[in-house]
């Protein structure tokens, strides 16, 4: 690849990373993987955020900072402030931006009408498709796909997710399939933490709290677990509109005193890695960072079979998987992978050395770096 970048690169190609972060979850762990594992000898990767009144600071911008990279705020005096696409196009003018890389509806929306407005490629990446209830909500997705029909190369990061993009009206020409990656390098950096309690099974879950992550499926099934195992605790990470209905809801099960909702948390790879099992119950997924990073540390995962978490979790192979809505049966694979600590364990390595074999964020960024090379050749 270096070979075909020198015979078609003179110059060090600008991309602009732009995101409009609701926190710091896969998506905005992703953009810093992929400017972390990008070449600097042929990539200038900058970010762009967008930054509305009373939001706190961003945790994606202080991280993306430890990298020496650039970063850029684009400020909005409301979420739906669309002055920031003129706004976008003068930071890709004054910054000499050849490439707009977009995250997430909002952005979607932004950067194509800028991209297109300042004259320079727009690649999209789908992290995933919302099915939410809110009316308000539902037609800025809708808006966010409709502008992804006009981006320069759209690539989503699961096959399901290509299928999607083309259900929407994506053209087959316009999308690329480049399989998702993290940086595990993380993961092995951080210890595991002693345990306060050994006897203890701890379940847990990291992710935003919204309605297609489907927690209180977690909170149903653990309440059965915990009325026949009382040495168990369930360990919620992450935040997101649904987490006062959700604390709301576990406050009436009689398993309440053992759930426990830490939000946010810096040290949620450390949390990670004193889990006995990790739980998932989405109904719809991209492929989850979360998941890899669970299946790097060595957890054993049990889950919905959905897409998305069935590219990372083979059912019997590398972890245990129920059919969508099917609690009973999630139920006693739960209980299989937490007291059958052989099986567990089996499962947890095969995933361990599957996710490192195909997951990688540096094989993610060889990739990348060819899309943008070929971009502007075209151009």
């Amino acid at each position: 690849m270096t070979e075909v970048i020198e015979q078609t690169r003179k110059h060090t190609i600008n991309v602009l990373q732009f995101i409009c972060p609701t926190g710091f979850y896969g998506a905005e762990r992703w953009v810093l993987a992929l400017a972390k594992h990008l070449d600097p000898a042929y990539i200038r990767c900058d970010l762009a955020v967008t930054m509305e009144p009373d939001q706190k600071p961003l945790e994606l911008v202080k991280e993306y900072q430890k990298l020496n990279l650039p970063c850029h705020i684009v400020s909005m005096k409301n979420k739906f402030d669309f002055s920031a696409v003129n706004k976008m196009v003068e930071l890709i003018k004054s910054k000499n931006i050849h490439i707009v890389h977009t995250h997430g509806y909002k952005s979607d929306i932004i950067g194509v009408l800028a991209a297109k407005k300042a004259g320079v490629p727009c690649v999209v990446t789908p992290h995933g498709f919302e099915n939410a209830k809110d009316i308000k909500l539902r037609t800025f997705i809708w808006l966010g796909c409709q502008a992804m029909k006009y981006a320069t190369k759209v690539v989503p990061l699961s096959q399901q997710l290509k299928q999607d993009c083309k259900r929407m009206g994506v053209k087959e020409a316009k999308t690329l399939y480049i399989q998702n990656g993290v940086d595990l390098s993380e993961v092995e950096a951080t210890p595991t933490p002693p345990r306060d309690n050994s006897k203890e099974k701890r379940i847990g879950f990291v992710g935003q709290m919204i309605s297609r992550k489907n927690i209180f499926d977690i909170l149903d099934i653990f309440e059965q677990l915990h009325s026949k195992h009382p040495d168990t605790r369930l360990v919620l990470l992450g935040d997101g509109d649904a987490r006062a209905e959700l604390e709301a809801y576990s406050q009436k099960l009689s398993s309440y005193d053992y759930v426990e909702f830490l939000g946010f948390r810096d040290d949620r790879l450390s949390l990670l890695k004193s889990f006995d099992l990790f739980v998932m119950t989405s109904t719809l997924e991209g492929i989850p960072r979360c998941l890899m990073e669970a299946t790097a540390a060595g957890i054993p995962v049990a889950a919905y079979n959905i897409a998305g978490i069935d590219q990372l979790i083979e059912h019997q192979k590398t972890g245990l998987l129920a059919p969508l809505g099917e609690k009973q049966k999630l139920l006693g694979y739960w209980e299989q992978l937490l007291f059958n600590q052989d099986y567990a364990s089996e499962l947890a390595d095969n995933a361990k050395s599957f996710v490192y074999e195909h997951y990688s964020a540096n094989r993610m960024a060889r990739e990348y770096t060819e899309l943008f090379v070929e971009l502007l050749k075209e151009d």
